[in-house]
């Protein structure tokens, strides 16, 4: 009788190490608000997604970075797109979250196409990935604002 209700106490342990090594990771990155499919991505859907690379020329005498990652816009877009129309883009915005609670905002009307902002969430710089501690990283090269934001794990638009 020890026997087996040492086996049946064994079960659960037995069931946790079963479960398949591809259970779903969690979100890197949601995508929230005025959007219509919001979601989460992790960062491997991020990076299967169509990506570009951005060099900043940093300031004189700084150095110059390239960026790889996914354009704002392309994000928002698979999230199902905005659920605004265009002749309303500038009432709207984009915020983006860090996990330390930091914020940049972005009127939606400039990270439109032709709208100037080449936003993008990076995953790394200069060819190498990003310590996954940090996390992603919002780049908006040549912004004078100094938008730029570490440890990116929200998207809002609003």
């Amino acid at each position: 009788m020890f026997f087996k209700r040492r086996h049946l106490l064994l079960l659960p342990v037995v069931i946790w190490l079963a479960l398949p090594a591809f259970a779903q990771t969690p979100a890197a990155l949601s995508v929230s608000g005025l959007v219509n499919a919001p979601r989460g991505f992790t960062l491997a859907e991020l990076q299967a997604l169509p990506w570009t690379t951005r060099d900043e020329s940093a300031a004189p005498g700084a150095s110059r970075a390239i960026w790889v990652g996914v354009g704002l816009w392309t994000l928002l877009d698979h999230a199902g797109g905005v659920g605004v129309p265009p002749a309303e883009f500038a009432r709207h915005r984009v915020t983006v979250t860090s996990a330390g609670g930091r914020a940049v905002s972005l009127p939606l009307s400039e990270i439109a196409p032709g709208g100037g902002a080449r936003a993008l969430v990076a995953w790394s710089r200069d060819g190498a990935p990003f310590d996954p501690r940090q996390g992603l990283r919002l780049v908006v090269p040549g912004d004078p604002r100094n938008r730029d934001l570490a440890g990116v794990v929200e998207i809002d638009v609003q």
